[in-house]
């Protein structure tokens, strides 16, 4: 009988914890690991083309199950491009165990060829970060690295040198046979009864809810009832919380629109749960600021607060609820929903394909994507235009789940995460919203889903610039620069890998060539070419970023970029 490895009480381990996957790039310092995946059926190696691409599909398999996911990198630069999927994975919270092959163990220390340290490298985005250099290690430090991603919501990393794989292991089996723990957290009865106080005794309450309402939409919607309060919702919310929801407005902040601001800027208490919003200038001055949130170090870190509470959202809310007074002043939520009546009828008149026109608008082309798509379809946005016509024009429904960047703020990583969302989920239709700077960035990864038959759907915003980049610049009053992209005929590239390619360069081919991808029995990429020019105004302007906007006009016009004026008024202004 063949002796049992390290890589082998690797494997096992990983499988007694549930995971069923391992998105990763082969290299020998992984030889072990892969080669014990390999004569298994319980475990899979989803292979990818660049490891940044492993971690952000680990990340995305992460966020929609619940569970842990794990991604592998071979000693030195494979696992260095894991990192920026990593801190993305960390920032969002979500359990990933990623393992970082090492050179031989003899070698370390020496300068070897491809030697790092991956134990100091992913310090900073992780939350246990250490070096298998012995046998006997395994697996208690692999577990204690599980346990740490699972019970703290962040990244993992063992770095592993690739002759300990292949030594034989002193552990036989994994030690840890117990279901994952779900504690329930509430604050104290006194705290309870001094947060009903609060709210029992003010008049216009906004509540401003992040991800951490996920899984008490329920206790949420009965408690802006009882308050007569329009809800706001972060980014990372807008899955959990827009949905059924007759106190809705929307968001604020820079991706939002009108409504959401001032709902908050209008309340006398405003009531952040789970939520990390950032912008400190979003935030009201004058109102009485009440946070509850599970993790204690962030209560406070954004603006003032005047209460805070730790406990999850679901049980708090169950502990408070009995204690609220019915029959509060419904003004203030009537304004809220009323305004944003107003405003949702705005951003959906920009929403036109009228076929007169000669240029496709973004905002169209999401709007069509949000009537076709299945009513349990996954989403991923790339960060920049495509995240704001995604938190704009998506709707979510309570089945439809979103991925994003919306922490770290990484390009390029809609397709990455939709790779982890279809491998996870088969069955579900997966979209990616993608920019043409995104896809460029991590293009290689269009052959994973033609290697892996991952029926992907991949819609390219083609604007031939770094549009989001150029609307900072325009609002800073700077001319744009260094914002070009001269980009290749996506479609065809596309079909040379084997998906199936579409081009839509009028409104009217909008609707005729998402319908036929959405029907494509593949992976598919519809390339759409929208306008340079589109802007999407945050929900209020300050005097810098009119004085911003002002100087550009007049820079652009100093300078010869006059036409550059001229596209912008037409696009935006005449329609």
């Amino acid at each position: 009988m063949a002796k049992k490895t390290v890589a082998n009480l690797l494997v096992d381990t990983l499988v007694a914890a549930g995971v069923k996957r391992v998105y990763g790039l082969a290299g020998d310092s992984l030889n072990g690991i892969t080669d014990s995946v390999r004569t298994r059926d319980d475990i899979h190696w989803i292979p990818v083309r660049h490891e940044e691409t492993a971690a952000f599909a680990a990340g995305a398999d992460a966020h929609l199950t619940g569970q842990l996911a794990v991604c592998a990198g071979s000693c030195g630069p494979g696992n260095l491009h894991l990192i920026n999927g990593l801190y993305d994975c960390h920032r969002s919270r979500v359990p990933v165990l990623a393992i970082a092959a090492q050179i031989p163990s003899k070698e370390i220390g020496s300068g070897y060829f491809q030697e790092t340290h991956p134990e100091h490298l992913f310090a900073q985005c992780s939350h246990y970060c250490e070096l298998v250099s012995h046998p006997e290690q395994m697996p208690r430090v692999l577990e204690i690295a599980m346990q740490t991603a699972i019970s703290r919501r962040g990244v993992a990393v063992i770095a592993l040198p690739g002759d300990i794989g292949f030594h034989e292991a002193v552990e036989l089996e994994p030690r840890l046979h117990f279901p994952e723990p779900k504690p329930a957290m509430c604050p104290s009865d006194s705290e309870i009864a001094e947060l009903a106080k609060i709210l029992n005794t003010s008049k216009k309450i906004t509540i401003l809810g992040g991800a951490g309402c996920a899984g008490a939409h329920t206790e949420l919607i009965e408690l802006a009832g009882k308050l007569k309060a329009p809800i706001v919702h972060a980014m990372r919310g807008k899955e959990f919380i827009e949905y059924d929801n007759p106190y809705d407005v929307g968001m604020t902040g820079l991706l939002g629109f009108s409504s959401g601001y001032h709902a908050m800027m209008n309340c006398d208490v405003l009531l952040m749960i789970g939520t990390d919003f950032p912008y400190q200038q979003f935030f009201p001055k004058d109102a009485t600021i009440v946070q509850i949130d599970i993790r204690g170090e962030q209560l406070g870190r954004r603006t003032k607060v005047d209460y805070g509470l730790v406990g999850d959202t679901k049980t708090t809310l169950r502990a408070l609820l009995p204690k609220l007074v019915a029959g509060k002043d419904n003004k203030h939520l009537k304004a809220s929903v009323e305004h944003y009546q107003k405003a949702r009828k705005g951003l959906d008149e920009l929403a036109t394909g009228n076929t007169a026109e000669k240029h496709i608008h973004p905002q169209y082309v999401t709007r069509v994507l949000d009537e076709l798509a299945a009513e349990d379809a996954i989403f991923s946005c790339d960060v920049g235009t495509p995240t704001i016509w995604a938190a704009r024009y998506l709707t979510m429904n309570g089945k439809r789940r979103l991925l994003g960047s919306f922490n770290h703020g990484s390009m390029a990583n809609a397709i990455p995460q939709a790779i982890g969302a279809q491998v996870s989920h088969p069955s579900r239709q997966v979209v990616s919203l993608s920019g043409d700077g995104g896809l460029a960035m991590l293009m290689g990864d269009l052959l994973t889903l033609r290697q892996v038959r991952l029926p992907v759907k991949v819609i390219v915003f083609k604007n031939n610039a770094l549009a989001f980049v150029e609307l900072e610049m325009k609002a800073a009053g700077i001319i744009e620069f260094a914002t070009d992209l001269h980009n290749p005929d996506f479609a065809k590239m596309a079909e040379s890998a084997g998906l199936l390619g579409l081009t839509a360069e009028t409104p009217d081919q909008v609707r005729p060539m998402i319908t036929q991808a959405l029907k494509h029995n593949g992976p598919a990429l519809v390339e759409v070419i929208v306008h340079r020019q589109e802007l999407s105004m945050p929900p209020t302007i300050s005097l810098e970023q009119a004085t911003g906007f002002g100087l550009f006009m007049l820079k652009a016009v100093l300078s010869g970029h006059g036409d550059e004026i001229i596209d912008l008024a037409k696009i935006n202004l005449f329609r």
